[in-house]
């Protein structure tokens, strides 16, 4: 009975794709704001429905104020969670643009990709994230720069929240934000999530993401808690800025 309806889902899942991609590329390609926005989060929540993943959002999310969203990182399932709460995209590692499916997903989501390998990259990507803060639009940055094994908070980076620095030197934007986001997966099967069972939720290191998908179709119900914390105006110190925002996130994911 699992097998069949692991299946259904899938199917389910596919007629939506066959919809809404075809969509999001053409809002992509003529610049339909009001659509290329929204489509991603009707999918993400759409897939979540489907494999019951339940999301218990806190806080409230950004606005249109120019925003960097600076957030913990446990695992893939993480851009569905946050993209299925609001209109925004996410800086991503330069290899994820060549995955199969998962690639096609990020570009459609307006992914800004970078190369970790070049010394130019980050003030690359910092010109192109600027350009999207000062549209006012929301940008999510994994600021631990990997992910982690759900136990513990990795320390987080602040080179690319340079960004906002560079947005602030343009004529139209007054200040810029950065809001700290902590994700917690805290129940699975409707029962606390333990540290034993963290792995099967975690995605980190060299971990084969076949298990994990093969888990996520079973369609096992999974609890989120997703707690925004008060959005901080970014003052010119990228790394005050950084400190303050870790601090928030770790202080909710105590809490959650």
């Amino acid at each position: 009975m699992t097998q069949i309806a692991s299946v259904f889902r899938l199917l389910l899942l596919g007629l939506c794709s066959l919809v809404l991609i075809p969509l999001q590329m053409l809002a992509l390609h003529f610049g339909w704001s009001s659509v290329l926005h929204v489509l991603p989060v009707w999918f993400h929540r759409i897939l979540l429905k489907l494999f019951n993943v339940r999301v218990i959002e806190r806080g409230t999310p950004p606005t249109d104020a120019p925003t960097i969203v600076v957030s913990n990182h446990v695992s893939w399932l993480d851009i569905p969670v946050i993209g299925s709460l609001h209109p925004l995209s996410f800086i991503a590692k330069s290899e994820v643009a060549g995955w199969p499916v998962v690639g096609l997903f990020a570009r459609l989501q307006r992914s800004v990709f970078i190369d970790r390998q070049r010394r130019k990259a980050t003030a690359e990507v910092n010109a192109a994230l600027a350009h999207r803060l000062v549209k006012g639009e929301a940008i999510v940055l994994f600021a631990e720069g990997t992910t982690s094994d759900g136990n513990r908070l990795l320390p987080f980076r602040s080179s690319l929240v340079g960004a906002a620095q560079t947005a602030l030197m343009h004529d139209s934007v007054e200040r810029v934000f950065l809001q700290p986001l902590a994700i917690a997966y805290t129940n699975r099967n409707g029962l606390p999530v333990t540290r034993r069972e963290r792995p099967f939720i975690a995605w980190y290191g060299d971990m084969d993401l076949g298990p994990h998908l093969k888990l996520f179709i079973r369609g096992v119900p999974l609890d989120v808690v997703v707690t925004w914390g008060d959005p901080i105006p970014f003052n010119g110190s990228r790394k005050q800025a950084t400190a303050f925002a870790e601090s928030e996130v770790r202080r909710a994911l105590k809490a959650a």
